[in-house]
């Protein structure tokens, strides 16, 4: 397989090949070509390109677009969000984003059709090549099966061509093509989740300062009977609004329904001048995606590559959040091989290496793990039912769950609250 007459000329050799321009890869290739390294970020689309997303961010996500010096006013075409409105049970409970020394107190809303071509040219801004159309097949492997660059097909014609590097970030989303590849299938024990959207035209939800959440979907069909899953609606600019709903693989429901006739059927129930009870102000078809939860595939590290967001199923079991963590691990990952490319070849150099499934570990395993029985608990839809009657109704204890939710903590000092979720993810056992 590393035969280049096999799959056509060897093409922009660098230090690291980065496979995927989405938040994950732009942020890897970002942080490594401000390091000085030759990064090679190979895309398969041509931008702009539509994602299927919330296109919702927490604080958590706006601390890494601050960390990659995007622009992130509303002249610059953001819109500004100042926390989470959860409806549910009877009660309308507006939680505004915790202040914190660690992250911002706002969040932010765009559509992925612009949103990762922007960061994908800061990345190139930073010195890293950026090739679109580049429609990567697989690994080349050396004689003892590691990764040292990988072959793909480009152009109208599909020609085949490999590029090489000392070091492959793996950052092609929930299909995982390469790590499946490098023998790292997904884990069936380790939650997931599909979610629908669509946007909507509504001047009467255009402009709204929180991100909404529905944690209960009553159907028009039948007004008592609860569907399953959870929903969200927040404006994202230029008068769209971005609904959907979601459903986890904990729910009896999961994998037995149609979502797009599950999310027609709760948006028939919203007020008649939202807009969105049919299909004269729809934007666009009902799109799907995967959501890969709590490590779905590990080792995060093998054989010369590293796995980076939905490649490695690092969506936050919580609330479905993946954008953070995929440019978080993408930022590590870069450090990490900083570290590793200034060591020789060989055992010193996997032995840095090593340090990234390590690191993720000790930030997000134990998070991970309590996010795992949460899915378990709020699949049970009597649980669920209790949870939103009882707890809907106390602000500091939703206060509480946002929090724990959103993952937004003070990691040294903070208050109570940050004391006692890092004092649980610290002894929960890493997934």
């Amino acid at each position: 397989m590393d035969n280049p007459t096999e799959t056509g000329p060897i093409a922009d050799e660098a230090d690291v090949i980065v496979v995927g321009a989405g938040p994950g890869g732009s942020a890897a290739a970002y942080h490594l070509a401000r390091h000085g390294v030759r990064v090679l970020l190979l895309e398969k689309t041509q931008f702009p390109r539509e994602k299927v997303c919330g296109d919702g961010l927490t604080p958590r996500a706006v601390r890494q677009l601050v960390r990659m010096g995007v622009d992130t006013s509303e002249k610059a075409g953001w819109l500004h969000n100042r926390g989470l409105r959860v409806i549910g049970g009877g009660v309308r409970l507006e939680l505004d984003w915790p202040d914190l020394a660690s992250f911002p107190n706002y969040g932010l809303a765009r559509t992925r059709l612009d949103f990762d071509d922007l960061l994908a040219q800061r990345a190139v801004e930073a010195g890293a090549l950026l090739r679109t159309g580049v429609n990567v097949t697989g690994p080349v492997l050396d004689a003892d099966g590691n990764a040292i660059g990988v072959t793909a097909r480009v152009g109208p014609g599909k020609e085949p061509v490999e590029y090489r590097a000392a070091l492959v970030i793996a950052a092609d989303g929930v299909s995982g093509k390469l790590p499946l590849a490098m023998g790292l299938a997904k884990r069936d024990d380790r939650p997931i989740g599909v979610a629908v959207r669509r946007y909507y035209r509504s001047a009467a939800r255009a402009d709204d300062d929180y991100l909404e959440s529905w944690l209960e979907l009553r159907s028009a069909k039948d007004p008592d009977r609860l569907l399953p899953g959870y929903g969200w609606l927040w404006p994202v600019g230029d008068g769209l609004v971005n609904v959907g709903l979601g459903i986890l693989n904990s729910s009896s429901a999961f994998g037995k329904t149609n979502y797009r006739t599950l999310l027609t059927d709760w948006l028939a129930t919203t007020p008649a001048d939202w807009g969105m009870r049919d299909e004269t102000n729809a934007d666009g078809p009902i799109l799907g995606a995967a959501l890969p939860m709590g490590f779905n595939r590990v080792p995060h590290y093998t054989r010369g590559m590293m796995l980076v967001g939905d490649s490695g199923g690092m969506v936050n079991p919580m609330n479905g959040e993946g954008i953070a963590y995929a440019m978080e691990s993408g930022e590590l990952a870069a450090e990490v091989a900083v570290q590793a490319l200034a060591r020789p070849a060989g055992p010193d150099r996997e032995l840095a290496l090593g340090a990234y499934p390590t690191e993720l570990s000790r930030r997000f395993g134990g998070y991970y793990r309590i996010g795992g029985v949460f899915v378990k608990l709020i699949g049970n839809p009597q649980i669920m039912r209790i949870a939103t009657k009882h707890g809907l109704p106390h602000p500091t204890l939703m206060r509480f769950v946002l929090k724990l939710l959103a993952n937004l903590t003070d990691p040294r000092g903070g208050d109570a609250m940050d004391r006692i979720i890092n004092g649980l993810t610290k002894v929960a056992p890493a997934v």
